[in-house]
This record gives C-alpha cells, structure tokens and sequence, in this order.
C-alpha cells in the first residue's frame, strides 16, 4: 500500500477534527454540502470530507455557484458537477446568481454566495456546509482588517464555525495552508481551477496577496495565530455582553443608562451593539461612529438629540433610560 500523502493527511485531518466538534453530532444518514470552485482549496476539502463523512456514514454533497462574472463560467460548473457524480458526491447542486448590490463586487459576489448556498443546504436538509477558506485566506482577511482599521471583530478574522441565513458554516482548512491544497490536489491526479479574480488588481484581497509574500517567511502564521488570540478574547468579551445585556434591559425597548455606566468600555459597546440589533439595525449596516454616537449617550451625555441608525431606528436618551423608535 502506498503511503498517503502528508498535504492529503494533513487536509483529512483536519476535516475530521472539524466534523467532529460539530453540534450537534453528525450521525449516520446526516449530510453535509461541500461548497466547491473547483479551485485548489475546495477541490482538497471536498475529497477530503467525501473521504471521513464515508466512514462516518453521512452522505456528502458538493455544491458550486455560478456568479455568471466570467465567460464559460456556466460550462465550467456543469463540467465540475459532473466531476462530483463520478466522484459519488450526493447530492450535487449548480446555483446561477446574480451578482448585485453595495459594497463593491467582492462583497456583492459573497452575499449572493451565501445566500445560494444556504438554499441548497436548506433544499437538501443538510446539517451544514463546509468552505475552503486556509489558513492563507485568513491571513489576508487580518491584513486587510488591519488595513481598513477594523475593530477587535475584523481582526478576529474569519470564524471557524458561524451560522448565516439559518445555515451552519464550517472551515475545516484554517489551519491547513494553500500551499497543502494544492500539493494534495496533485496527490490525487486532480487539476484545480485558478479563478482570474485571484490575480485580478480590481479586487483587495488580490492586491493584499504580494503584500503577504514581501512580508516574509511565517507571516501568514504570526497573522492566523492573531486571529486565533483575538477571537478567543472576543468570544469571552461577548459572553460577559450578553449577560450583562439582560441585566440592564429596562423595558421592551429601553435600556437602563446607570446599569450601562457600571459597564467596562469593551463590554458597554457590545452591549449596545447587541441591543441595537434586537431591535432591528442591520449588523453589517453599524458602523464604528454609530457605536461612538451610541456610546456618548451614556458616557458623554449633554442634553443631544437622538444617535440615527441605519434601519430607520433611533435611539433617544430619556429618564435614565436608552429608548429605541422606529
């Protein structure tokens, strides 16, 4: 028997260990979709989750989205679907999207990606869907936070588990590096697709990436490792936040100012981040001078009118109290 590849075991191990912290328990007869590009990453992530979810005896599908931003982008994920059906993947789904909307086309291409993948998860009554996000992509995610000053959030980078639109995503390959995809895309005689956008100047994440390489050997590591620090101090830091929310709720819709005040900074704002979006604000939509005006309300009081967040809601300081209007 020929022994396995290292890049091969590496990408294994690494999905069994993710799949294995899921909850809850994946159990026999459970599926689980593989989101594929057919690029190196995902390619490694889906043979390998097709390989551990067998012994598990959960089927695993694979599906791939079409954004329709490049030609032959359409025969390119029917080439790819078909790759998935001899491969044994089950289900397999090709999703057709429009890519529009705020925010520049990265961020444009990312919501109507996730908002495929969650129908297809949700068509298919999967328990989660699994990205090819490495330990490279996470990386560049902290570099570019750092960049557009970005708090404690953004440097936290990507999360290895998180649930959007109803849907689990999980990345497996956070600590797996690029450079093992592809060595174990190889080990399997697979040719991964290198998506243009990679290199293309027009996207940040492209333009970040020669950056990351001038800046040395073992950058990506001290960058992932950051991520890894800042979300575990987050985490803690919104547990303390949302204990400390309920306990300074005064009403349906109102906050106590005097139970916010005895509240540490860090915490104080989650606070009011978290409550804000209770009542209505969009997360993606609340920026850092909405938390400052927020913030004021309570540390820097001096008679001012409301602080006018995005979602149509205002909050208007009264009798000791935080209220929120529609």
């Amino acid at each position: 028997m020929a022994a396995l590849a290292p890049a091969v075991a590496a990408v294994r191990t690494a999905v069994r260990r993710s799949l294995a912290a899921v909850e809850p328990a994946l159990v026999p007869g459970d599926t689980v979709l593989v989101a594929c590009s057919g690029g190196a990453d995902s390619l490694a992530l889906a043979v390998a989750a097709r390989f551990v979810t067998h012994r598990m005896r959960v089927h695993c599908g694979m599906v791939t989205v079409d954004h329709g931003l490049q030609d032959g982008s359409a025969e390119r994920a029917a080439r790819l679907a078909g790759w998935a059906r001899e491969r044994e993947f089950a289900p397999v789904d090709v999703r057709s999207v429009k890519v529009a909307g705020s925010g520049g086309p990265e961020a444009a291409a990312r919501d109507a990606r996730y908002t495929a993948l969650a129908a297809a998860a949700k068509a298919h009554r999967a328990g989660l869907v699994l990205l090819g996000h490495t330990r490279d992509d996470q990386a560049e995610t902290v570099l570019l936070a750092l960049a557009r000053g970005s708090g404690p959030r953004g440097l936290a980078g990507m999360p290895e588990r998180r649930e959007r639109h109803g849907v689990l995503f999980v990345r497996p390959l956070l600590d797996v590096s690029r450079a093992d995809t592809r060595l174990a895309c190889e080990a399997d005689g697979l040719v991964p697709w290198d998506d243009p956008h990679n290199s293309d100047p027009a996207y940040a994440r492209s333009r970040i990436r020669p950056l990351v390489e001038a800046l040395g050997a073992g950058v990506v590591d001290n960058l992932a490792r950051t991520a890894r620090l800042v979300a575990a101090d987050n985490n803690h830091l919104d547990e303390l936040a949302a204990d400390a929310l309920e306990k300074a709720l005064d009403g349906p819709a109102a906050l106590s100012v005097t139970a916010l005040e005895r509240l540490p900074a860090p915490v104080r704002t989650r606070v009011l981040h978290a409550w804000v979006r209770r009542l209505g604000v969009p997360g993606s939509a609340l920026s850092y001078r909405h938390v400052v005006a927020l913030d004021a309300l309570v540390v820097d009081w001096h008679g001012q009118g409301p602080a006018a967040l995005p979602g149509g809601v205002s909050i208007a300081r009264q009798d000791g109290r935080l209220h929120g209007r529609h």
